[in-house]
């Protein structure tokens, strides 16, 4: 729990030292800052991507977005039984992202928003603090999405936080708090252009990461 008012810039500040906020429920009011001792990373050139997501992201007809619907991201990860997204936490992101420090990338079909991934940019760092899926493969192709495009915009860090079962099969790995803190100190010395880029597509994407025409 904190005995501070939390503001946009106070939660800068501790993304910056390496902790980040956390509520136990949707309907707790307190929020209390996390600092594990084991952090989960996401390398940048370091993502698994299976042939079933290749093939299923070559043959999609879905479309990849950048920031079109940053709340609804953030509503679509807060739509289940147990999540620690409070309305102040919510609100807190909903000011980083108008301010130019929080991101959403977006996988939609037509006018249907599909899955997503969100997260804070500081530097050369990118938070990830959720994702969430409508449909098979979404939330996967969003975080393939969101590793090439940190990847191209200069990014270095792209942390996890944790680290799950379903990550590790991404290519997330766990490392030590001291070894997070010295990418970290570089990261965030350094600058990532989030905004410099604009979206992708899905077949561009795999392109890439599996290096075939």
């Amino acid at each position: 729990m904190t005995d501070l008012t939390l503001t946009p810039d106070l939660l800068l500040q501790g993304y910056a030292a390496g902790i980040f906020p956390m509520a136990e429920s949707r309907d707790d009011p307190e929020v209390f800052w996390v600092d594990p001792k084991m952090r989960g990373v996401l390398p940048l050139d370091g993502f698994h991507m299976s042939r079933s997501l290749a093939r299923a992201m070559r043959r999609s007809p879905w479309t990849l977005r950048l920031n079109s619907d940053f709340t609804g991201v953030v509503d679509g990860c807060a739509d289940r039984a147990d999540t620690w997204i409070n309305t102040e936490i919510y609100d807190l992101y909903a000011a980083l992202h108008d301010n130019g420090h929080a991101h959403s990338i977006e996988i939609w079909d037509g006018p249907a928003l599909m899955g997503g991934v969100y997260g804070v940019s500081l530097g050369a760092a990118f938070f990830g603090e959720s994702m969430f899926s409508r449909a098979t493969n979404a939330s996967k192709m969003a975080l393939a999405a969101a590793v090439d495009h940190l990847g191209r915009a200069g990014f270095m860090l792209f942390d996890t936080q944790f680290i799950t079962p379903h990550l590790s099969s991404l290519g997330a790995v766990e490392i030590k708090r001291s070894r997070y803190h010295q990418q970290l100190e570089q990261a965030v010395r350094s600058y990532g252009r989030f905004d410099a880029l604009p979206a992708a597509t899905l077949q561009d994407v795999v392109q890439r990461m599996t290096h075939t025409s």
